[in-house]
């Protein structure tokens, strides 16, 4: 079982998020930061703390810890003022990870101490471009999700958000036609060496022209069958920098997208593909070769939700990702900066199944009654695209390919309710992976017995 740390503190950090989750309940509906400044319509403040309590045993990565347990705490600060047609806007985040260990799985993903993930400055052109148009620009840093989340995200399970500095600009037509173009450099968690991350030291990230990151989003609400359409491309570009090797990526990614939203009483569906190419250097040497890059994508589910206070909804879906085979080119998606939690699981000490040489079906269960509770349940098979590549993100590899395809079974689960609503909201995770041939017998599997993770969270909106 995993080991668990000294937590003497946790009670109290858990009695303050009560108290001021109940104080801002007991303002009006909005918080008590925005009550303190008189709520002005033009100033806009706000702040969340969350504290999750993480633990896994069975650990499906090799090279780590076989059993793990971690505090991530996670505090935010959000200001925006508004003036006519302009907005500005920061955010300062501060994400700490106690307990890690040395040989453990905490990485800059968990760590980014007093960092201001966001300092923007947006402009509203309104129909600037024609009658019934809608456009706006957002230059400096910020956070972005777009489309899918498949490919441009800020995963918020994460304890250390991702955020992007550049701009975007975003128009939509009278007729519901919209366009997202977007230049951005990705942000470089820092400190990013263990001994600084596991001492919850502070250092500003930083961006670099050496990983650039753009693209453009098309869609239309009206094509087949009523549902919407969406045409993407994402362009990657990297190089190495002084004290950060890479692989030089040089990647060209082309989705399509269509999707019919959820409604009470009828089926709905999505289906997205996605075809990669480029260039990829075969390692992070200086003077590795360069292979040409030919991978894929392709998502497709079918949903039904039922009518009634339970608002249950079913989805049958499957996801195939390719990984790579032998031969001149490289074949293993690269999923950008995608998110993770939406279909396949946790990030932090998890983080086993991921947007990466991945062949599974699933079956997914949804129910929100009442508007405090919400529950999630997906039973996922998981076969191997490759039985040459890594495993998703496990890391686990067999390259003489003698291991199976087969990994195993997941299961994914999550209740949340608002324990003061609006204001606290408590989370329960909880993953298994009853791990198949591949898992238990490629040359570097771990041989830790079946995963298991549970992740307990509260979250406090002020």
């Amino acid at each position: 079982m995993p080991r668990f740390p000294r937590l003497g503190a946790l009670p109290m950090v858990i009695g303050c998020l009560f108290a001021a989750a109940a104080n801002a309940a007991a303002a009006e509906s909005s918080g008590p930061l925005q009550q303190a400044i008189g709520n002005p319509s033009d100033w806009k403040i706000a702040a969340t703390v969350r504290v999750r309590y993480e633990a896994l045993d069975g650990q499906p990565r090799p090279a780590l810890d076989a059993d793990e347990d971690l505090l991530a705490i996670k505090s935010t600060l959000a200001i925006e003022y508004r003036t006519g047609a302009w907005r500005i806007g920061a955010e300062l985040n501060d994400s700490r990870a106690y307990g890690g260990s040395a040989d453990g799985s905490v990485t800059a993903n968990d760590v980014n101490t007093f960092e201001p993930v966001q300092a923007f400055v947006g402009l509203d052109l309104g129909d600037a471009l024609g009658k019934g148009s809608k456009t706006a620009l957002l230059v400096g840093r910020f956070t972005a999700n777009l489309g899918s989340r498949r490919f441009l995200s800020s995963d918020e399970y994460r304890n250390a958000t991702s955020a992007y500095t550049g701009l975007r600009a975003d128009v939509k037509a009278g007729d519901g036609t919209a366009a997202t173009l977007f230049y951005l450099l990705p942000q470089l968690h820092l400190p990013d060496d263990q001994a600084a991350i596991l001492a919850n030291r502070s250092a500003l990230d930083k961006e670099t022209f050496n990983l650039q990151f753009f693209g453009a989003l098309v869609s239309h609400p009206r094509t087949l069958g009523g549902a919407m359409g969406e045409l993407g491309f994402y362009r990657l570009r990297e190089r190495d920098a002084p004290g950060r090797a890479t692989r030089d990526r040089d990647l060209y990614t082309f989705s399509a997208r269509l999707v019919r939203e959820a409604r009470a009483g009828r089926f709905d569906f999505e289906l997205e593909g996605a075809w990669q190419m480029g260039q990829i250097s075969a390692s992070t040497a200086p003077g590795a070769r360069s292979l040409n890059v030919n991978a894929g994508l392709v998502h497709a589910g079918i949903g039904y939700s039922f009518a009634g206070p339970a608002k249950l909804r079913l989805t049958l879906a499957y996801d195939w990702v390719s990984g790579d085979t032998p031969g001149g080119s490289y074949n293993r998606f690269d999923t950008l900066f995608g998110q993770r939690r939406g279909e396949y699981g946790p990030a932090g000490l998890f983080s086993a199944i991921g947007r990466a040489n991945l062949s599974a079906p699933s079956l997914r269960l949804e129910a929100a009654p009442g508007k405090r509770f919400d529950a999630l349940a997906v039973y996922r098979p998981l076969w191997l695209a490759s039985p040459f590549d890594s495993f998703s993100t496990t890391g686990v590899i067999d390259k003489a390919g003698a291991s199976g395809r087969f990994a195993g079974h997941q299961i994914d689960s999550r209740l949340r309710y608002w324990l003061v609503p609006g204001r606290l909201r408590g989370e329960l995770n909880f993953d298994w992976i009853a791990k198949g041939r591949f898992l238990n017998s490629a040359p570097n599997a771990p041989r830790t017995g079946d995963t298991h993770y549970v992740g307990a969270v509260l979250t406090a909106s002020l």
